[in-house]
């Protein structure tokens, strides 16, 4: 990448990292003692949060999930049915339900996460705390642009999927172009 990249410079650079990150992210091996409880995608969110943040309700997790508390219900009620998570009374607040990680799955849960965070820690560290927050503010935006439903219908996106540019996938998410 170029020391001062224009845009185009920069989102081409973009495009070709974002699928090398994707496939490292995936290759993080899940530990041996979680292979067999069939986690997806969607729980390590979930697993994040309450590893980072400490012991939650569902609202809560919603509300940081962005999604609504009878899907957060669901996943918790899928994992305290497999051993990760508890789900235990409020002490302030008898109608409501706190949940946890499990102190059995807690070391598994982290030695799954760590290596993740090991790295955007390296990568954020030198940062500013401006920068980091430009960092963490560009990948939002990103997320929410590519989640729009006319995300795909750019011109130069177009002229690109013209050129015969898109990514095969089934490619190596290490050689892939897009």
């Amino acid at each position: 990448m170029s020391t001062d990249p224009g845009v185009d410079d920069a989102v081409r650079d973009l495009l070709l990292l974002m699928p090398r990150m994707v496939g490292r992210a995936k290759r993080i091996p899940v530990p041996e003692e979680l292979q067999s409880l069939a986690l997806a995608p969607r729980h390590l969110s979930l697993l994040a949060y309450l590893l980072f943040d400490g012991p939650l309700t569902v609202n809560d997790l919603a509300a940081r999930l962005e999604v609504a508390p009878t899907t957060v219900s669901l996943m918790v009620g899928e994992l305290s049915g497999k051993g990760i998570l508890e789900r235990r009374e409020d002490p302030t607040d008898r109608r409501r339900r706190i949940v946890s990680i499990t102190d059995a799955q807690r070391p598994s849960i982290s030695a799954w996460l760590s290596r993740g965070a090991t790295a955007w820690r390296r990568a954020l560290e030198p940062l500013t705390p401006g920068q980091r927050q430009l960092v963490v503010d560009t990948l939002r935006a990103y997320e929410a642009a590519a989640a729009e439903p006319d995300a795909g219908t750019d011109a130069e996106a177009d002229a690109g999927a013209d050129a015969g540019t898109e990514a095969d996938p089934d490619a190596d998410p290490d050689v892939s172009t897009p």
